[in-house]
């Protein structure tokens, strides 16, 4: 019987992190006051990255027109 409640238990851990959605990381350059891009001492563009989540576009039915 406990074996059945640890099997029950491991399946639906392995698919808790198997639903996780994917990740991709976007950088994007700093820009100053006056829009111009910032760079740092060895002239390299200065980024800030942030890591988001990568969303499926889900395909839905056309919306009926009114009559």
């Amino acid at each position: 019987m406990t074996h059945s409640f640890l099997i029950t238990g491991l399946l639906l851990v392995s698919l808790a992190f198997s639903a996780q959605a994917e990740t991709k990381q976007v950088c994007v350059d700093v820009k100053d006051k006056a829009g111009l891009v910032v760079k740092d001492k060895a002239g390299k563009v200065k980024q800030t990255c942030k890591i988001m989540k990568k969303h499926e576009k889900l395909q839905g039915t056309p919306v009926p027109e009114k009559k």
